[in-house]
C-alpha cells in the first residue's frame, strides 16, 4: 500500500480506528491517574504514600510483563486487547464508588492500583506489538509517533479536565468518566479487520522467552538504549508522582495547578510526537535520542531549582519533549531491528525496562523525598540523569557515531 509519508499510518483504516480509540481511552486514564494521586495526597500528605501507590500500580509489570510478551506472541493480539480493555473497567468503578460513598483508604487505593497494573502487564507488549500488524515495518515510525501523540495528546486534556473536575465535582468523577472511556477502544477493536494472529509455535514458556532475551544480548546497540531507557525509568520519570507535592506546596496552586502541571509536560510531550509523525522516517535515531536524553535530563534539573509556577510549566514543556523524542525513537529503533516472530518478546523486555523497574524508582524517589525533601530529591534526580544521558551522547555526538 502506497501512502504520503507525513502521517503515513492514518490510511491504514484499522490503525485509524484504533488511534481515535486509544486518544479516547487514554484521556479518561489520565484523569484517573491525576485523581488518584491527588487522591492519595489528600488523605496521606505524604509524598512517600505517593511513591508507594505508584509503586503498587508498576509493581506487576516488573514481575509479569515478561510473560505478558510470551502470551502476546501466542494469540491473537486483536482479542487480547479486547480482554484488556473490559478488564480495566473494573478497577476504575470501583474507584468511583469507594470515593464517592468517602470510605476509600489509602491501601484500597494501592490494591486497585495493583489490580490494573496487572493487566497492563499483558495489554503493553501486546499493544506495542500490534501497531506493526496494523501499518507493516515501512510504516512502524509513523505508526509509534502517532501512538505516542495519543498518548501524549491525551496526557495534556486529561489532567487539566481532571482538575477542573476535582475542584468541582470531586474525585470520583473522575474514576466513573475513565471507566465510559475503555468502551472506544473495545467499539474500534471490534470493527478491526485484522486480528493480530498469532505466528509462532511455542517451545514452552522459557524457551520461548529465552529467545527474546538472546536476541537483545546478541545486540550492544540495543543494550545501550535499554540501559539508558532504565535509568530513566528508575532515576528520572518517577518525579511525576511527586508533582502533587509542588502543586501544594512549592507552588500553592492546588488541585488546579496540579493539572497544569501534568499537562505541561504532554504539551512537550505531544511536540515531540507530532514532530516525529510529520518528519516521517527518522534517519538519525541514535543522534535525536542523544539529544533528547540530555534535554530531559537537564530540564528535570532546571525544574527542580524554580520556584515560579508559569516558569517550572514551560522547563516541564522541554522535559516532555526530550522524553517522548527519546522513548519514540528507541520504540523505533526496537521495533526495526527485531525479527517479526520475536516481536512481542522483545518489546515485553522494553516495556519491563520503561514501565517494569518504575516502581523500584518511585519507591526510591518517596523514601528521598521523606528523607531530604521533594525538590532536593528531585535535583539528585536530575544529575544522575544528566551523568547517564551524557554517557550514552558522547559515542553518537562526540565521536559521530
Amino acid at each position: 500500500m502506497q501512502t504520503p509519508e507525513r502521517f503515513s499510518a492514518l490510511y491504514f483504516r484499522d490503525f485509524r480506528l484504533f488511534w481515535f480509540g486509544q486518544l479516547i481511552s487514554l484521556s479518561g486514564t489520565w484523569m484517573q491517574s491525576v485523581a488518584q494521586g491527588w487522591l492519595v495526597y489528600s488523605l496521606t500528605k505524604s509524598p512517600f504514600y505517593l511513591g508507594m501507590v505508584a509503586a503498587a500500580a508498576s509493581l506487576p509489570i516488573l514481575f509479569l510483563t515478561l510473560i505478558g510478551g510470551v502470551i502476546a506472541d501466542r494469540f491473537p493480539k486483536r482479542n487480547l486487547l479486547l480482554l484488556t480493555q473490559v478488564l480495566s473497567i473494573i478497577p476504575a468503578v470501583i474507584l468511583g464508588i469507594l470515593t464517592s460513598l468517602k470510605i476509600i483508604t489509602v491501601w484500597q487505593v494501592a490494591l486497585l492500583a495493583a489490580l490494573l497494573g496487572t493487566i497492563n502487564a499483558l495489554d503493553i507488549p501486546t499493544r506495542q506489538s500490534f501497531l506493526i500488524e496494523m501499518v507493516g515495518r515501512g510504516h512502524i515510525v509513523n505508526a509509534i509517533a502517532l501512538n505516542s501523540a495519543a498518548f501524549h495528546g491525551a496526557r495534556m486534556i486529561g489532567p487539566m479536565i481532571a482538575g477542573m473536575l476535582i475542584t468541582y465535582l470531586g474525585i470520583s468523577a473522575c474514576f466513573f468518566i475513565n471507566a465510559l472511556s475503555f468502551i472506544a477502544v473495545i467499539i474500534a477493536l471490534s470493527m478491526m479487520k485484522i486480528k493480530g494472529e498469532a505466528k509462532v509455535k511455542s517451545e514452552g514458556v522459557i524457551r520461548d522467552f529465552m529467545k527474546g532475551i538472546d536476541f537483545i544480548k546478541g545486540n550492544r546497540e540495543i543494550i545501550r538504549v535499554i540501559v539508558l531507557i532504565a535509568v530513566f525509568s528508575l532515576i528520572g520519570i518517577p518525579y511525576i508522582t511527586l508533582l502533587p507535592v509542588f502543586a501544594a506546596e512549592v507552588y500553592h496552586e492546588g488541585a488546579k495547578g496540579f493539572g497544569f502541571l501534568i499537562g505541561a509536560s504532554g504539551i512537550g510531550a505531544l511536540i515531540a510526537a507530532i514532530g516525529i509523525a510529520a518528519g516521517g522516517n527518522i534517519e538519525n535515531k541514535t543522534k535525536l535520542m542523544s539529544v533528547a536524553g540530555l534535554c530531559f535530563s537537564a530540564a528535570l534539573f532546571i525544574f527542580s531549582l524554580i520556584k515560579i509556577f508559569w516558569v517550572s510549566l514551560i522547563i516541564l514543556m522541554f522535559a516532555g519533549w526530550g522524553m517522548v523524542s527519546y522513548l519514540a525513537s528507541a520504540n523505533s529503533y526496537i521495533q526495526v531491528s527485531v525479527p517479526d516472530e520475536l516481536r512481542g518478546r522483545v518489546m515485553s523486555v522494553y516495556a519491563f525496562v520503561f514501565l517494569g523497574t518504575v516502581p523500584i524508582g518511585n519507591a526510591i524517589i518517596g523514601i528521598s523525598a521523606d528523607f531530604m525533601g521533594t525538590t532536593n530529591a528531585v535535583t539528585a534526580a536530575g544529575v544522575i540523569c544528566i551523568v547517564a544521558s551524557a554517557v550514552f551522547a558522547r559515542k553518537y555526538l562526540v565521536n559521530g557515531q
